[in-house]
């Protein structure tokens, strides 16, 4: 059974992860409109990843004798300056969750609440993986600069990469 503190954070948490998957989308929305197809195949599959990721909270939850409930979701911006802007965007929003899965982890610790503890390590190796993607492909388009045929390449090369 899950301490009320714990359900809490872990309610938390499934905002975030749905909010995380509006931002996607919203952003995938924008690259569509601006012409960066590959971009937004990238951003459009990130949104459904991070559903997935909001899903298996609800079934821990659930499963660990809570209640997990749909949380209300703000809607995100739909304008960006740029793809730097929408990647860097990204990077700060994924800082964010990293810092509310410590959260969790620290309150686990706290409890002695092992199982949750054991579930959230899945989540800190994937936060790992968020942050190095966005910070990777900061850099890239840092080198980019305003070559539009490298630009079209780049949106050619994340349009190819698939979300595991």
């Amino acid at each position: 059974m899950l301490s009320t503190t714990i359900q809490e954070k872990l309610q938390n948490q499934i905002q975030k992860e749905a909010s995380s998957s509006h931002l996607y989308l919203a952003m995938a929305c924008w690259a569509d409109v601006k012409g960066f197809s590959g971009v937004a195949k990238f951003l459009y599959d990130q949104s459904d990843e991070e559903r997935m990721h909001m899903l298996k909270l609800v079934k821990f939850i659930n499963e660990r004798g809570g209640h997990a409930t749909v949380p209300a979701l703000e809607s995100p911006k739909k304008e960006f300056d740029s793809l730097m802007a929408v990647f860097k965007s990204i990077l700060e929003h994924e800082i964010k969750v990293t810092e509310s899965i410590n959260d969790i982890i620290t309150a686990c610790l706290k409890e002695n609440d092992h199982s949750t503890n054991n579930f959230m390590q899945w989540y800190v190796t994937e936060q790992l993986e968020e942050e190095q993607m966005a910070r990777s492909i900061i850099d890239k388009l840092d080198m980019i600069g305003s070559d539009t045929s490298s630009l079209y390449l780049f949106d050619k090369e994340l349009g190819a990469h698939n979300v595991e």
